[in-house]
């Protein structure tokens, strides 16, 4: 039987995810572990996508994504960042925001670079910076508040860092970035050639009032970065796999040289419906609340459990605190949940690169309908 010598990601198997979700289906379990909802998207956005086939648009679209789709997302960005960015030169429709931070990192990143990572982390950074060579620095947010530790990213940076990743509303913390955050982020780069990634997938997805701090706020760090977006997590429509970067001019010029050879275009009739129904500005201005509702909802049925909230301030999850008498790691704990009790979420343990700290904290996904997330808590609490 063929083998190939060696692996591009010798540490990469079956990743935390596809192993819970397949305990959860051999136990029946109740999903809170992948972010995705189960209820259903709009109906007049389905009904956008069938008139666009139905109208012609079936054919390949501009390789850096239908003209007018990225025309409405510059006038939108105007409208909430007051930045003005040009659709031509400067936003690329790419399939799903994993996909954009991927295409960002490989457009510049050289054997030996070094990548600041902030831990835990959303799964696809390391392999990403592993597949170019780069080389994962990873600093610790520390439970409960999981705030950046700005003094320590000073400490890490050295002539080979290349680039820093940042995300908010944060995965899976749900903890997001201030407007200080943003303004130390912006002092430690400047006069360096460091590229500064945000990955913004939840943008919309905020709670409590709090202000979204999107890099495109900031002109500088613009220049010398990418806002990294997800059509899905904000329509509810994560299977069509449609995102978008932004970035710099000249950074722009090598995201799209990659990505030209990688998927050319992406497909064209939900761009089509995209251009017409970013219109509807309520379905993402709305959306924070709707999603905090949720949160709500899901934090006053697991009063009567074991376990503890963390903040949650943005995105698609809350982790929580085991305070029961099991002294499992997070991994068993989630394991023995997902048998016992028919629920399955994903350890945060899982997040770190090492599979470190901190043990006994769960991520919960509560985009679900009020009744998943009723019968879950319900399970937990016997």
């Amino acid at each position: 039987m063929f083998s190939l010598p060696y692996s591009k990601l010798p540490n990469i198997g079956l990743t935390i995810f596809s192993e819970m979700s397949q305990l959860a289906a051999q136990y029946n379990a109740i999903n809170l572990g992948q972010g995705f909802p189960d209820y259903p998207m709009d109906d007049n956005l389905i009904a956008a996508v069938n008139k666009a086939m139905q109208d012609g648009n079936n054919q390949y679209t501009h390789t850096n994504g239908y003209p007018l789709l990225r025309q409405k997302l510059a006038e939108k960005v105007a409208e909430l960042y007051q930045t003005n960015v040009n659709p031509e030169t400067q936003i690329t429709v790419t399939p799903g925001g994993t996909y954009a931070i991927y295409s960002a990192l490989t457009s510049f990143l050289l054997p030996g670079d070094e990548v600041i990572v902030f831990e835990p982390a959303y799964d696809s950074y390391v392999p990403n910076i592993e597949l170019c060579q780069a080389i994962p620095v990873f600093v610790r947010l520390e439970a409960p508040d999981f705030q950046i530790p700005w003094q320590t990213v000073r400490e890490k940076i050295s002539p080979k860092t290349k680039a820093i990743i940042v995300n908010s509303p944060h995965n899976p913390t749900g903890s997001v970035l201030s407007a200080q955050d943003m303004e130390t982020l912006t002092e430690i780069t400047r006069d360096t050639s460091i590229i500064v990634i945000l990955d913004e997938v939840y943008e919309h997805l905020i709670f409590d009032d709090k202000k979204h701090e999107s890099l495109l706020r900031y002109p500088e760090l613009l220049e010398r970065g990418f806002a990294c977006f997800s059509f899905g997590k904000t329509y509810n429509c994560t299977g069509w796999k449609l995102g978008y970067a932004i970035g710099g001019e000249a950074l722009m010029k090598e995201f799209r040289k990659v990505h030209q050879f990688n998927v050319f275009s992406c497909f064209t009739p939900t761009q089509v419906a995209f251009a017409h129904f970013l219109d509807n500005k309520s379905a993402y201005l709305e959306l924070g609340k709707k999603m905090q509702a949720k949160r709500d909802f899901l934090l006053e049925k697991m009063k009567a459990t074991e376990f503890e909230p963390l903040p949650s301030f943005g995105g698609y999850f809350q982790c929580y605190q085991y305070n029961g008498e099991r002294k499992e790691t997070g991994i068993e704990l989630a394991k023995i949940i997902t048998q016992e009790k028919k629920v399955t979420t994903i350890p945060v343990s899982a997040f770190y690169h090492d599979g470190g700290s901190p043990n006994q904290i769960l991520r919960f996904c509560f985009c679900k309908k009020e009744e998943t997330l009723e019968e879950a808590a319900w399970r937990l609490s016997r």
